[in-house]
């Protein structure tokens, strides 16, 4: 018997930080895996994810909970059947709605083989001062939904951020477990809290995104075989543009970085080799967190998420220019 966590949140909540932290701290005895989507269809989080003592399995671009859980569907059996986890966390993509996966989890032909604990969602109390966030109707299920709910980022958290939350767990908590932390340093005992009573979850509205083909300047080749690519993704008011490159193109650091910090975008997420090594991005507004890495990954990748209008292609050549002369 497998035992399931889902770990919800919206874009920024720091789920992929508090995913690192759980795994760090993974009894060494247990096998684990990880199911992880992301909106845009480049995939930043498996290359952070990585070699971290448990099995992984993406699935970018859009919504594992979509078109009736297929996707979601294909990889949670490609899970069971290879890796016989005896945890399996599941990372839904912040805009993702959990409705159909709470449901699919819980139906009759995965009854022998998972038991569904709490769901854990990421909640940064500054987003509750957003009209963006707080009218998204994903934003809100996902809360609706938690058994447990974590503010995640708490040491960002002004006075007037903390009152807006006491209002919030005035009229929203319910009883529910609320626990406070910074960098998702969660205890890893609150996955195995049960599963509490199934809420009455809305049916999502709004919930479609399509994918959008390059076009323009990211249709163009480079002399020689394509050394890049982009890939657009388009949802519920939010648009994703990612770029992945091959494994000989290395970044200027100081440009990159200045880059990564400007760029008129909500959300910025990376992993790319540069000059000293390989540096990992993480940016949400104006929060910006940058780790150098360990090992280099096999390739650079870099996306954005944006509310809004954006000229994908003068921000892609801002991006090309920090890219340093080729060596080879």
């Amino acid at each position: 018997m497998t035992r399931v966590n889902l770990l919800t949140g919206f874009l920024g909540s720091g789920k992929t930080t508090t995913l690192l932290h759980l795994l760090a701290n993974k009894p060494a005895s247990e096998n684990w895996a990880v199911l992880v989507n992301e909106f845009g269809e480049i995939g930043i989080d498996g290359a952070l994810l990585a070699d971290r003592g448990a099995t992984l399995k993406e699935i970018p671009g859009g919504c594992m909970c979509c078109v009736n859980g297929l996707p979601m569907q294909i990889g949670l059996n490609k899970l069971l059947k290879q890796t016989r986890p005896d945890r399996l966390l599941i990372e839904p993509t912040g805009l993702g709605h959990p409705r159909q996966l709470l449901t699919l989890l819980s139906s009759p032909v995965y009854l022998p083989w998972l038991e569904l604990n709490a769901t854990l969602t990421l909640l940064d109390a500054r987003q509750l001062s957003d009209p963006r966030v707080v009218e998204n109707e994903n934003f809100r299920d996902q809360l609706a939904a938690a058994d447990i709910i974590i503010g995640n980022k708490c040491d960002r958290w002004s006075s007037s951020d903390r009152q807006a939350l006491l209002r919030w767990q005035e009229s929203n908590l319910d009883g529910r477990p609320f626990f406070s932390t910074e960098f998702g340093q969660i205890s890893p005992a609150l996955l195995n809290t049960p599963r509490g009573k199934p809420r009455d979850i809305p049916q999502p509205q709004h919930h479609q995104h399509r994918s959008l083909p390059t076009s323009g300047i990211a249709a163009l080749r480079l002399d020689g075989p394509s050394r890049w690519r982009r890939a657009l993704n388009e949802g519920q008011g939010y648009v994703a543009c990612g770029w992945v490159f091959d494994s000989e193109t290395v970044f200027d650091t100081l440009p990159l970085l200045e880059w990564a910090r400007l760029v008129p975008v909500d959300r910025v997420k990376g992993v790319l080799r540069i000059a000293e090594g390989s540096v990992s991005i993480n940016r949400q507004g104006d929060d910006v967190h940058i780790e150098t890495l360990p090992s280099s990954p096999p390739d650079s990748r870099i996306e954005m998420i944006h509310s809004g209008p954006a000229d994908w292609n003068k921000l892609q050549s801002a991006l090309l220019k920090c890219r340093l002369p080729y060596s080879g």
